[in-house]
């Protein structure tokens, strides 16, 4: 009895330990922590920054388009992101492993994204970086159109449909990124698993690509990999 009473007691302080690693990334105020990389912010004077502060929300106005990347790089963890679509459905992403910037198109970070547009949570978009998943033909193309720079089929298509709530509601992605593996749950629903990704740490990126998206929370907690 002593002995099940001292191994309950160590596992709820594990508990409380690991929640109490769960940071949010987004302070409500203001971007501290991150920076934005909008490639039209160079060149034309006067454009809006596509990132705000909104009633304690994060918004992606959606345009001009670019990025707000986190100062700090990551590694092992998994990333709670609820968001919605206020207005019209549209397109945005988290990007994960994110390193170089405007290596596509000259806009967007080397790095993999993780899909939010609607109805399309948690497709994979590879970015001058590589991933693979079960079924990679079916869920990719042909395997000799794959690539992961311009003109190159980047696109892996996620496992399930209707794990998204109706346009309006709060959706709940859950990425997890561990060693060379990443899972993304949407609302609960596996809905894609990676593995032999070409990278394993990184910043962590949020888009404005055309939509707007606001952002509740954004929260990270550390994955100890030596126990998985």
């Amino acid at each position: 009895m002593k002995y099940f009473i001292t191994v309950l007691c160590i596992a709820m302080v594990l508990s409380s330990c690991e929640q109490q690693k769960s940071t949010s990334l987004f302070n409500g105020k203001d971007l501290n922590g991150w920076h934005v990389d909008v490639p039209e912010m160079d060149t034309v004077p006067n454009t809006i920054n596509p990132f705000i502060i909104r009633n304690g929300m994060l918004v992606s106005l959606g345009t001009p388009r670019g990025h707000l990347i986190t100062d700090d790089i990551y590694k092992d963890y998994r990333l709670e992101v609820e968001y919605r679509f206020p207005g019209e459905p549209g397109n945005c992403g988290v990007l994960v492993h994110a390193s170089t910037p405007r290596a596509l198109y000259k806009m967007f970070p080397k790095s993999l994204e993780v899909q939010m547009q609607h109805e399309d949570a948690g497709d994979f978009w590879v970015i001058v970086e590589d991933i693979e998943v079960d079924d990679m033909v079916e869920r990719r193309g042909p395997k000799e159109e794959w690539g992961i720079t311009e003109g190159k089929k980047r696109r892996i298509i996620n496992l399930t449909d209707g794990s998204e709530k109706s346009l309006g509601e709060w959706n709940t992605m859950m990425i997890e990124c561990l060693k060379d593996e990443i899972k993304v749950w949407v609302n609960g629903d596996l809905v894609n698993h990676g593995f032999n990704a070409t990278v394993t740490s990184g910043q962590i990126a949020i888009q404005a690509e055309g939509s707007e998206v606001e952002f509740r929370k954004i929260d990270i907690s550390s994955i100890d990999a030596i126990s998985k």
